[in-house]
């Protein structure tokens, strides 16, 4: 009879990574919370909800952004133009109007000058559409093999609007919770033209700017739009666990009533994909108050960027905890946990 020493026994599940950077620290999920809460965050003393963005006195909002999304060009748009509508949304999420932008270039030696002159003509184009500026930047450039191409880095100012006070922590129990659009379409895209899966034909990236139907959802609802998010990198998922925990509330979804493109669904289904896992580029999630949750809906779809917004879900009671859970199809409920290690690198 075989004698088995129970301290020879390995266990084959991966234990956490504490001493060095992994790719899904950067995938927007509960590695990357971890690693802002544990170790950026603390070392530069800071407390409170993460934000898209930082109130600066009374009405000053500011954001920063890093851009490596590979391919640099996809299907609906480019690393330009994502900068630029990137660094615009977060704005937006605080209830700001973008007022100018800086950017920053680290850029590796033998990339074309054409691709260059196509990126930053598409971030010019895209400013312009947001009607903003940019006012200030500075160039770096590396050797071979030190960065991938180029890396856009863009810090966005903005105005709050009067009558907006969203922040991550602003949840009530009792809110509706509105979004935006379909989800799932930026990281499909990006995966489909980085892996060659051909699904490009069928899916484009949502990238778009939101300020403007911000501004129509506060002009709609004003301090009765609680909180706000687009859901990037992480996804829907990590976007409301994100608001859930900031909240210290609960969030119950509707899994069916998610507005999910058939393209997207089917990518996801070969792939193993939770949709509300993928990133998103041109949708938001909010937390309205019931009592202008109709009035705020209807300002969304009047919006072209909104055209598709719906109610998914609402804010439960505080006291147990801060989780999402999502109603299924056949009545059961399932937790929604944030993203977990690495699904989509590099995908903004």
């Amino acid at each position: 009879m075989t004698t088995i020493d129970p301290e020879q026994l390995t266990c084959p599940l991966p234990g956490a990574e504490t001493e060095r950077i992994l790719l899904g620290h950067g995938s927007g999920g509960r590695l990357m919370a971890d690693l802002l809460t544990t170790v950026i965050t603390g070392e530069l003393g800071e407390r409170g909800p993460l934000e898209d963005a930082a109130l600066v006195g009374a009405d000053l909002v500011v954001s920063t952004d890093g851009f490596v999304v590979t391919p640099r060009f996809f299907p609906g748009g480019d690393i330009g133009s994502l900068a630029v509508y990137g660094t615009v949304n977060d704005l937006a999420m605080r209830g700001a109007r973008p007022v100018a932008l800086t950017l920053a270039y680290v850029l590796e030696e033998g990339l074309p000058l054409a691709e260059l002159r196509e990126i930053t003509a598409s971030v010019a184009a895209a400013a312009r559409e947001c009607g903003v500026r940019v006012v200030t930047g500075d160039t770096k450039v590396v050797g071979r093999g030190a960065a991938d191409g180029c890396y856009l880095t863009t810090t966005g100012i903005g105005r709050r609007l009067p009558s907006a006070t969203p922040t991550a922590a602003g949840g009530v129990p009792g809110d509706v919770v509105l979004l935006s659009g379909p989800i799932g379409a930026h990281g499909t895209a990006i995966l489909s033209v980085r892996e060659g899966l051909g699904f490009e034909a069928d899916i484009r990236s949502d990238s778009r700017p939101l300020h403007r139907l911000v501004a129509a959802m506060v002009e709609a609802g004003g301090h009765e739009v609680h909180a706000l998010r687009d859901p990037t990198r992480g996804g829907l998922a990590s976007a409301l666990n994100e608001l859930a925990e900031a909240s210290d509330v609960t969030v119950e979804i509707d899994e069916p009533g998610l507005p999910v493109p058939a393209a997207v669904a089917s990518a996801c289904e070969l792939l193993g994909l939770d949709p509300l896992h993928v990133a998103n580029e041109g949708c938001l999630v909010a937390f309205v108050a019931p009592a202008a949750a109709d009035a705020v809906l209807a300002a969304m779809r009047a919006d072209p960027a909104g055209r598709e917004a719906r109610a998914i879900g609402t804010v439960g009671p505080p006291g147990g905890p801060a989780r999402v859970v999502a109603r299924t199809l056949v009545g059961s409920t399932r937790v929604v946990d944030m993203l977990i290690g690495e699904q989509l690198p590099r995908i903004c």
